[in-house]
């Protein structure tokens, strides 16, 4: 592959991720943890670059060169390699927010093994899942895809206009966490962002509430 081959792998992978996990994890929260459709991550739009780092990294994995005679080892060395780089860029993730930003973007702390709240085995078990089907599956068709992506422009406009919007967005999130990190460090706290947005979509539900029946009692 040459480099601009590479770039378009990154691109595209990077916006697939990016809006995939996003929909995942709107999806996990509301079955699972929030019980409502709640807005994951710190950004505004339907995108959480985590997972679209997640996917490039394992694209950059599944191109290292394993050769050791066998080609299931090498599909399992490959997948375990994925599996331990995805919990390891989570960890660094979530620390790098907690440690410099002031602010927990998950908590895992009341799973079993969890390492400071930000990485535990069910999740790391997880990211296995993933690393196995994007090697048994996506790694096969990656260089069709990037045929298909140079041969498509109007869909390399989409991907163009969605990197324009994600960098606006990108600014506005880091101006809006700056502030959370100045309040955090006056109190010396770290603020969890899922209950605070869950609290300020509960007071906004309750607010709805209250004007109806205001009106109501109007009519």
């Amino acid at each position: 592959m040459t480099f601009i081959e590479y770039f378009l792998v990154a691109a595209f992978l990077f916006f697939a991720g990016s809006m995939l996990g996003w929909c995942t994890e709107v999806v996990f929260r509301r079955l699972f943890t929030a019980k409502k459709w709640i807005n994951p991550g710190f950004l505004t739009g339907p995108y959480l670059p985590l997972y679209g780092f997640g996917l490039v990294g394992l694209f950059g994995i599944s191109q290292i060169p394993i050769n050791t005679g066998s080609i299931v080892w090498d599909k399992i060395i490959i997948i375990l390699i994925m599996g331990v780089v995805m919990t390891l860029i989570e960890y660094i993730a979530g620390l790098i927010f907690i440690k410099g930003m002031k602010i927990k973007l998950w908590d895992y702390s009341n799973r079993r093994g969890n390492i400071q709240g930000i990485i535990c085995p069910l999740f790391s078990f997880f990211w296995l899942l993933v690393s196995i089907f994007f090697e048994l599956v996506v790694t096969p068709y990656v260089m069709e895809t990037v045929v298909w992506f140079v041969n498509h422009i109007a869909f390399a406009f989409v991907v163009g206009i969605f990197f324009g919007v994600f960098f606006v967005d990108l600014g506005h999130a880091i101006n809006v966490t700056s502030k959370i990190r100045a309040f955090a460090k006056k109190h010396n706290i770290v603020v969890p962002v899922e209950k605070l947005k869950l609290s300020i979509k509960e007071k906004l539900e309750k607010l709805e509430k209250l004007e109806k029946r205001g009106k109501n009692s109007l009519l």
